[in-house]
């Protein structure tokens, strides 16, 4: 009786649903029901007018592993998906978008999910527990290893958190139940969780910040080497953004966080300095990302590529302030923050971020709140009613405040202006007031799709004219992120996107996969050719915005501080000077925001903030990619030693540092002083 008992238990289907939260809202789901060995998933998800609606079928073999996996649907911006697996006797074989490959499969085997719901990560995480070392091979490369971090209680329930690491950048953060069933995923802005837990919300958004802080506070530990001694950088060129130029081979000394000399080649060293070989390589000033928003994850590998300040565009309001104190602190490694007062308004698309405002007088109080916490700008975005702007503008200037953002739905970037903003972000949030009828919506995914349109636009048409004469007259700023508009439009199934094309062999496995698929919808080949068309058209519309003096703010909408090299690279694959490329990355954001009294160029005095580059960027931009050692405040980092802790191939080898016999090296020690406070906004 009870062999029968069992087999109808197990044909009983067992139902789990999830409940997408982000900002304190549903935003989407995932249902999943298991009949036996037989799984099928609905995942939908839509934030800010854009998600996947994703339709999966798995079949299990005994060890709890797919045998077969298929996955339909749309991506996030729309494009078609179709994905298989299948694990026959000792092949694997799965087709995705970058098409039809095999392997071995001896043992057991993960295959990831290049679409897969968060349900997979429930899955993986049961086949890691039982396997040796929590650790397997992944198809299609890399392998998947889980880390017990402890347990988790829950409003008086008791769960597991673990961390699954080499499926992206950062490994997945995820509570399981006492049966191993996935209760949550979790994210520091929101989570993915069983569905009538999303009360929950709150205390898992705080246990994935306390994890994360603490897995990057190790790192800190790790990799921030402070030298308790004057530090010597010999036979370096120093690049000047002014000039635009390399000096000639000299020293650059820093001590206690500042820049104490720039001496002769030949200066002889004062006793008890450390000593850094500069090779011939190149000393610049941090690169500066001014559109991030910025996380526990992103801001270790801002610094890793470079970027020692960025501007935040819009994040949760109670996390960035602490993670700017923690980065002040000393807790965690991250660039230097100025925040900006994300606000965005009540509509079915509305991105759940910042403050999301009902009415005009809300979006007012917004504004002052914003104020009086030391955000440096507003930043408006999509579902914004046009007719609120004028107040909002007149009231943020009134605090001192200047305004930036998108375009909202149904006006143009001719109207904004007049309505007070004092810089445009996005270039195609510019361009497509150009090409789009006024009642077309971008609220939507149309804000990517549209810019086809682009492509055969004539820039001496009186309405671009007309855009760009405002934009002179008002001294309005551009932040263009070129490098997103470039990785949303140039992305093609099975081919490295333009994006990331330079580096894509040195990302781990998953990124690799998502980097080789097209993220807009491309019916066909004319498709194809417009967004190659509107590229190009993108880059011609820079090089006309630089030509007009208009201010050009290289920021990215991304987070992986690699991004920054690429968005400079397009300035100048569009005719703009590697010089003003260059001072565009350095100098001209810290005159732009006011800091460049204490940043943006290398001089006695000045914050011991700069990059060591092997070679000369004046030359090849791509040299951005090969830094060998970052000093953020005086704190030294060498990229060699943090990308591996992502999973990333370093892209140069660091520098011969040698220490004094008396000097202590220490890490994770914090800014050289506490006076660094008055530049973070």
């Amino acid at each position: 009786m009870l062999p029968v008992i069992l087999a109808l238990l197990a044909a009983t289907p067992a139902h789990e649903r999830l409940s997408v939260i982000a900002n304190g809202e549903k935003v989407g789901s995932v249902d999943a029901t298991r009949t036996g060995d037989h799984v099928a998933i609905h995942y939908d998800v839509k934030n800010n007018g854009r998600g996947p609606t994703m339709d999966e079928a798995i079949d299990l073999g005994p060890d709890g592993v797919p045998l077969r996996w298929t996955l339909d649907g749309k991506a996030t911006f729309g494009g078609d998906v179709h994905e298989r697996f299948a694990r026959d006797g000792g092949v694997a074989r799965w087709t995705d978008a970058m098409g039809a490959r095999e392997a071995p499969a001896r043992g057991t085997a993960l295959y990831i999910g290049q679409s897969a719901s968060p349900w997979a990560l429930g899955l993986y995480a049961r086949a890691l527990l039982k396997a040796p070392n929590a650790t397997l091979p992944a198809l299609p490369g890399g392998q998947l290893h889980i880390d017990r971090l402890g347990p988790a209680t829950i409003r008086g329930v008791r769960y597991q958190a673990y961390a699954i690491s080499g499926i992206d950048l950062s490994p997945e953060l995820i509570l399981l139940d006492e049966r191993q069933q996935l209760f949550a995923v979790l994210d520091t802005g929101g989570a993915t969780v069983r569905e009538g837990h999303e009360g929950d919300v709150p205390a898992l958004a705080a246990l994935a910040t306390r994890l994360t802080a603490e897995r990057y506070a190790a790192l800190q530990t790790r990799f921030a080497h402070r030298i308790d001694a004057p530090v010597r950088i010999r036979n370096v060129r120093v690049f000047d953004p002014v000039t635009g130029t390399r000096g000639a081979p000299v020293s650059v000394v820093f001590a206690d966080g500042r820049i104490t000399g720039i001496q002769p080649l030949d200066a002889p060293a004062s006793p008890g300095e450390a000593s850094i070989d500069g090779a011939g390589g190149t000393l610049m000033p941090g690169l500066h990302d001014m559109h991030a928003h910025v996380s526990l994850e992103s801001a270790l590998l801002y610094l890793a590529a470079g970027v020692t300040s960025v501007r935040d565009m819009g994040n949760d309001n109670a996390f960035l302030p602490d993670l700017v104190h923690r980065i002040a602190a000393g807790e965690v490694a991250g660039p230097r923050i100025t925040a900006n007062g994300f606000l965005e308004g009540r509509s079915p698309y509305s991105a759940r971020l910042g403050i999301v405002a009902d009415s005009e007088a809300a979006a007012l109080d917004a504004v002052r709140w914003y104020a009086a916490r030391g955000h440096w700008q507003i930043k408006i975005y999509n579902s914004m009613n046009p007719a609120w702007v004028p107040g909002i503008t007149r009231e943020a200037h009134r605090l001192g405040m200047t305004v930036t953002g998108h375009i909202p739905a149904f006006t143009n970037a001719d109207a904004m202006i007049g309505a007070g903003y004092d810089e445009v972000t996005h270039i195609n949030q510019l361009m497509l007031g150009w090409v789009l009828e006024p009642e077309e919506d971008t609220r939507t995914p149309l804000r990517l799709t549209a810019m086809k349109r682009t492509a055969t636009l004539d820039l001496a048409a009186p309405r671009v004219r007309h855009t760009i004469d405002l934009m002179v007259a008002g001294r309005i700023a551009h932040d263009p992120t070129a490098v997103t508009l470039e990785l949303l439009m140039g992305g093609r199934d099975g081919t490295p996107n333009p994006a990331v094309a330079d580096y894509i062999d040195h990302l781990p496995i998953g990124l690799q996969r998502r980097r080789r698929q097209a993220i807009a919808p491309i019916a066909g080949p004319a498709d194809a050719a417009a967004y190659d068309g509107a590229m190009a058209k993108v880059k011609q519309v820079l090089k006309l915005l630089h030509d007009r003096g208009i201010r050009l703010l290289p920021g990215t909408d991304d987070q992986t501080g690699l991004s920054v090299h690429r968005e400079l690279q397009i300035y100048a694959e569009a005719g703009i000077p590697v010089a003003d490329v260059l001072r565009l990355a350095t100098l001209a954001p810290e005159q732009y925001m006011g800091h460049d009294q204490q940043l943006g160029s290398i001089a006695r005095g000045k914050l011991a903030d700069f990059i060591l580059l092997p070679g000369d960027p004046t030359r090849d931009l791509a040299e951005l990619h090969r830094i060998a050692m970052v000093v953020k405040d005086g704190t030294i980092y060498f990229p060699s030693e943090i990308y591996p802790a992502f999973g990333v191939k370093p892209f140069a080898a660091a520098p011969k540092l040698t220490l004094p016999p008396t000097a202590a090296k220490t890490a994770g020690s914090g800014p050289a002083h506490d006076a660094m406070d008055e530049y973070l906004f």
